[in-house]
């Protein structure tokens, strides 16, 4: 049999059915019954007048973005003097090294942080560098008070969050901000902050600095008096980068009185005692030379002319106003 007679017989099978007999094989002889809808309160007789859908509605709740619900004083500018440019670039190995121990800094302290939160930490770090009060290079800076368990500047130098390994693209995302603030970088809303602390805790040094800003999970403060004005900040870099790790372990006398200085009040508190003190003095009046006059103002009189001289004298008060301001001894009725 040929394959165009096998055709023909096979296609009578297939051929469309009469219209109807479909039926049974429909999907939505399948699917569940309709589920029963019941008319909304001002949908019933009785119980809508005109514009009565409106009070049925539910308010629609706004979609927070990403970033949104936690407010940043970032967004609001700078608050007081502003730090200024501090580049590191005058050789390899101080380079480097200072490279590393920020980029430690910012991923330990703040890799979740938005970038104005890496940036601030940077900035506070900087800060400290030219505060006479602390070390004069970055890895000084980073790592100083590490070799006591509790004297930590940096909290991640001593409580053992080294030995976590970093991840990379965090890590690289901290060291891009590393390498912009040693590029001279300023990130103007911290100003010129030396501390902070995230918004879980209340440290107790808190209330005696002057607090500037919060960003991101950080306050930020500065010092009070002689110690925070921009006048005690040198942005100079001298170099001498020491290695890029923290200290070895000291628990001597001399190590936890060094930690003591670092006191933030007892900072303050230096700072207000060596500030010189100057007597106030009395200011004295400049003398203003009198004015030239022309020719025919001189004739006039000149300088005469104009000093009030001829005012009509006051010979007395005039009897009727002679009690005025007096107690009354006798009230009358």
């Amino acid at each position: 049999m040929s394959a165009a007679a096998l055709l023909a017989i096979a296609l009578p099978a297939f051929a469309s059915p009469p219209f109807g007999e479909w039926e049974p094989f429909r999907l939505g002889e399948i699917a569940a019954p309709e589920p029963t809808v019941l008319p909304m309160p001002f949908e019933q007789p009785g119980g809508s007048f005109p514009g009565s859908a409106y009070y049925y509605l539910e308010a629609e709740k706004p979609v927070l973005g990403i970033g949104e619900g936690i407010h940043s004083d970032a967004e609001e500018g700078p608050v007081g003097p502003v730090a200024r440019a501090l580049r590191i670039d005058n050789s390899g190995v101080d380079r480097s090294r200072a490279l590393q121990c920020l980029t430690a800094a910012i991923y330990y302290e703040a890799a979740s942080e938005p970038d104005g939160g890496q940036r601030a930490v940077a900035q506070v770090v900087l800060n400290r560098l030219a505060h006479p009060a602390y070390p004069k290079t970055v890895c000084g800076v980073v790592y100083q008070g590490s070799e006591r368990p509790t004297g930590c500047q940096f909290s991640f130098s001593c409580d053992g969050a080294l030995a976590r390994a970093p991840q990379r693209y965090f890590w690289q995302r901290a060291e891009s901000v590393a390498r912009a603030a040693l590029s001279g970088a300023v990130y103007a809303p911290v100003g010129l902050a030396t501390h902070y602390h995230t918004i879980q805790v209340n440290p107790y040094w808190a209330p005696s600095l002057h607090y500037l800003v919060t960003i991101g999970a950080h306050r930020f403060y500065a010092f009070n008096g002689a110690a925070g004005r921009s006048s005690s900040f040198r942005f100079a870099y001298a170099g001498g980068e020491p290695l890029a790790a923290p200290h070895r372990r000291d628990l001597s006398a001399a190590s936890a009185l060094a930690t003591a200085a670092l006191d933030p009040l007892a900072v303050q508190r230096a700072f207000a005692a060596s500030a010189p003190t100057t007597p106030e003095t009395a200011a004295t009046p400049r003398q203003t030379p009198a004015p030239l006059y022309s020719t025919d103002v001189k004739e006039r009189g000149g300088e005469d002319l104009y000093r009030a001289r001829n005012l009509p004298e006051v010979t007395g008060v005039r009897p009727e106003y002679a009690n005025s301001g007096r107690w009354i001894a006798q009230p009358t009725r």
